[in-house]
């Protein structure tokens, strides 16, 4: 069983409470990479409402939600058969419509054409699917900046040691859609293929039809992760494991939707500025010890999409 972390006590600022917390992390982070927290801060009215709005959206006709297609910005929506993740047979059994941070088109970044920023790609005529996805957005980065503080003392930094690192936040929220998979579906077919996240840490909610299951590395197995009321389900990424010099490795994880029902989810990708220096050197580590070159949190996530989603191979073909 993975570990339940209860965050009241870092939201309510107590210094040690966080300590404890931070023990725990760090416990989780060295064994499996994932872990539950419970009280942490994001209202339930917040998270049924954006469920709700998800159901909505993804319950349309095909030709609707092509209206807001996934763009170059990788915002919006992708189709079945859009995200082939690396070594996997064939493209996941889902569905999903991306956001990121809400930049105008005259934003300095956005301007200079920096990958993946600007307006998000709504679609037409829905106010209570952009207000509802927009809140959860914003609830989801405050909880992944408490996240992150304990993170920070697990490693035995400053508690603030990333928040300079997220002043222009590269986060990416998706709503999950999983059809139910046909009966004739072989073992190859995954709603989710086994992979590691991308960046530096995954916030997740799932409904209450199972289906996620991590790597157990000790064990070599596949341990399930089912939902528990009132928690969400946190796992490091590659950048966090690159970052502290692969003491926190990133987990393989995969989602199989056996329940013969659709299933929805809502993943929180809580990264950094696009142009953050990732580099173990800046944890103590010595250029001797150092696994990995620095490398911009933006130029390794964007390099990593390239890779996974159909619609970008195409336009570079």
């Amino acid at each position: 069983m993975l570990p339940i972390i209860d965050l009241s006590g870092p939201l309510a600022g107590d210094a040690a409470a966080t300590a404890e917390v931070a023990r725990q992390i760090n416990a989780a982070c060295l064994t499996h990479g994932f872990f539950y927290v419970r009280n942490h801060g994001v209202p339930e009215p917040v998270i049924a409402r954006t469920v709700e709005q998800a159901q909505l959206f993804f319950r349309q006709p095909i030709e609707e939600k092509r209206k807001a297609k996934v763009n170059m910005r990788h915002r919006g929506f992708n189709a079945l058969g859009d995200a082939l993740m690396y070594g996997a047979d064939k493209p996941d059994y889902k569905e999903f419509f991306s956001i990121g941070l809400e930049l105008p088109e005259d934003d300095p970044d956005v301007v200079a054409g920096q990958a993946l920023r600007g307006p998000n790609n709504w679609p037409p005529g829905k106010p209570e699917f952009r207000d509802a996805l927009s809140t959860y957005y914003e609830a989801l980065g405050a909880c992944g900046a408490m996240l992150l503080r304990c993170v920070a003392v697990s490693l035995g930094v400053a508690p603030d040691f990333f928040v300079d690192k997220y002043q222009k936040r590269l986060q990416r929220t998706q709503i999950i859609y999983y059809p139910p998979q046909p009966p004739t579906a072989g073992d190859d077919q995954f709603g989710l293929a086994a992979h590691t996240d991308f960046g530096c840490i995954t916030l997740l909610w799932q409904d209450d039809n199972g289906g996620l299951e991590v790597h157990d590395r000790a064990a070599n197995a596949w341990i399930p992760a089912p939902p528990i009321p009132g928690t969400l389900v946190i796992n490091v990424g590659d950048l966090l494991g690159r970052w502290t010099n692969d003491r926190y490795a990133s987990t393989p994880h995969r989602v199989l939707n056996k329940s013969g029902r659709e299933r929805f989810s809502i993943a929180t990708f809580y990264d950094p500025d696009y142009t953050a220096n990732v580099d173990p050197r800046m944890l103590g580590v010595s250029d001797a010890e150092s696994h990995s070159e620095p490398v911009s949190a933006g130029d390794h996530i964007l390099g990593r999409i390239q890779r996974s989603f159909g619609y970008r191979k195409t336009a570079a073909e």
